[in-house]
């Protein structure tokens, strides 16, 4: 055989090798991509893809994209903590991962490419733990003034109604 026959023939045999290879590769991918674990309700880690009971709870959180708990986590609340406290938290974290107020000037031998000290995504997490806190307590206030306000008086029926006088 001739040399150049020869390498040839290397290189298609090693081209199928490979594009065997990367064809097995790309299949299994696809199956892992499609693979779902027992148990696992999906990749939202919040829950928010779990609230579809049609609950006061469940609609907030679809509609915060957060559930109330993720919201006193980012807050730094519990449950009971009262309403200054939950803002005392939000104005000490918001103003934290706040732009500085001026940008302050680089010195000749730090670095230009220096991390902000401020975080935009944090910021915007602590501005929708607080949006979320509020609607829920929007919502039990709203609960508990339709619960505490007394029914209306039922209508009479003798106002709305006149009786004609007798006739002679």
């Amino acid at each position: 055989m001739s040399s150049p026959k020869v390498i040839v023939q290397i290189a298609i045999a090693g081209a199928k090798i490979l594009g065997r290879a990367f064809y097995a590769a790309g299949k299994q991918a696809v199956q892992n991509a499609k693979y779902r674990p027992p148990g696992a309700g999906g990749s939202d880690v919040a829950g928010v893809g779990g609230a579809n009971s049609g609950s006061l709870t469940d609609r907030l959180t679809r509609e915060h994209r957060m559930t109330a708990d993720e919201a006193r986590l980012i807050l730094n609340v519990k449950r009971n903590d009262p309403i200054e406290k939950i803002v005392q938290n939000y104005e000490h974290l918001f103003k934290a991962n706040s732009p500085p107020e001026s940008a302050p000037k680089a010195k000749a031998g730090t670095a230009k490419n220096a991390a902000p000290r401020h975080s935009h995504y944090l910021q915007s997490k602590v501005v929708r733990a607080k949006e979320r806190l509020d609607a829920e307590l929007k919502e039990a206030l709203a609960e508990e003034d339709s619960t505490s306000a007394p029914p209306p008086p039922p209508p009479s029926s003798s106002s709305t109604t006149t009786t004609p006088p007798p006739s002679s």
